[in-house]
């Protein structure tokens, strides 16, 4: 039997890909708000394409409020937004 690949939807282009393809941001349980490039660390998760449209399609259509169900404010996107392009630099 095949095995099954984890599928996720991307916050910014509410496209359908493999987990693997895909970068984890992450709420943690003090209400933080961080990028998760181990994909394992503990707190509610949404996944983002690896590419810079669909972070900033997320950031127009509120993809990560909806997915935290809370408010994500500019100083937190432009945060992350450094954290995507220094692990865009890694890659």
């Amino acid at each position: 039997m095949a095995k099954k690949i984890p599928m996720r939807q991307c916050v910014g282009c509410n496209e359908m890909k493999s987990k693997k393809e895909m970068l984890r941001i992450l709420k943690t349980p003090e209400d933080e708000i961080v990028l998760d490039d181990t994909g394992k660390k503990n707190g509610r998760g949404a996944y983002i394409c690896r590419n810079r449209q669909c972070f900033e399609q997320a950031r127009k259509n509120k993809g990560l409020e909806r997915s935290f169900k809370r408010a994500v404010s500019a100083q937190i996107y432009d945060n992350l937004l450094k954290e995507f392009e220094n692990l865009d630099e890694q890659t």
